[in-house]
């Protein structure tokens, strides 16, 4: 996955709480279990004025222009910031694919559904958890004040707004190393390649019969 370690970017305010995992992607796209494609549809139902289908070519659908991402002054947003508990509903992870895809790579809110915070550590997109005074003020500024950026600064683990406002958040420690050097799950796994080789072999040796080829 694509390694997190500083990042600015163009912010757009998410003003709900409780956004939940249809919303980010609905479930008629749950057929795919491939990780990429799913962009178009985020916010799906959010996004257009009619029922999106999987395999459907987006560009000629009707948008929501009320919806913040497709208002123009939020083209190229890579944070979102929304109120508590985003992420939350369904375990599924098309939703973090989804954000990914479109070009998100962080997420600040006051509180995240847990088996989606998990989920976006898996998948190079960083869930940030800031107190809601903090996310009201960045909503209210992101709202009214055109083309605003924020600096996500993971190695001092800080939010850092465009005036010098410093905003600490906590990250696990395993969390940070993972998404400062682009490990997920089985790139952690691969790191221990020669180790699972040497158990096989050996497990070759005392049980030979259950690694023998079956013959057709």
């Amino acid at each position: 996955m694509q390694a997190f370690v500083k990042h600015n970017g163009l912010v757009a305010p998410i003003d709900r709480a409780n956004v939940d995992t249809d919303a980010l992607i609905p479930k008629q796209f749950l057929k795919s279990i491939q990780r990429t494609g799913f962009g178009p549809n985020l916010f799906d139902e959010w996004r257009y004025l009619d029922q999106g289908q999987p395999g459907e070519d987006c560009s000629g659908r009707p948008l929501n222009k009320e919806f913040v991402l497709n208002q123009p002054r939020y083209q190229g947003t890579t944070i979102l910031v929304a109120r508590a508990n985003f992420g939350c509903g369904s375990s599924r992870e098309h939703a973090v694919w989804a954000l990914e895809d479109f070009g998100i790579r962080a997420v600040i809110a006051p509180s995240f559904a847990e088996i989606f915070f998990n989920n976006c550590f898996k998948n190079g997109v960083l869930p940030i958890i800031l107190s809601e005074d903090v996310v009201s003020q960045l909503i209210d500024d992101a709202s009214n004040q055109e083309g605003y950026r924020l600096d996500v600064d993971l190695p001092e683990q800080c939010v850092i707004t465009a005036q010098g406002e410093r905003f600490a958040f906590e990250i696990n420690g395993a969390h940070k190393h993972n998404m400062l050097n682009g490990l997920d799950d089985i790139d952690l796994t691969l790191q221990n390649k020669a180790a699972i080789h040497e158990y096989e072999r050996a497990a070759a040796q005392r049980t030979p019969w259950l690694f023998s080829d079956i013959a057709g």
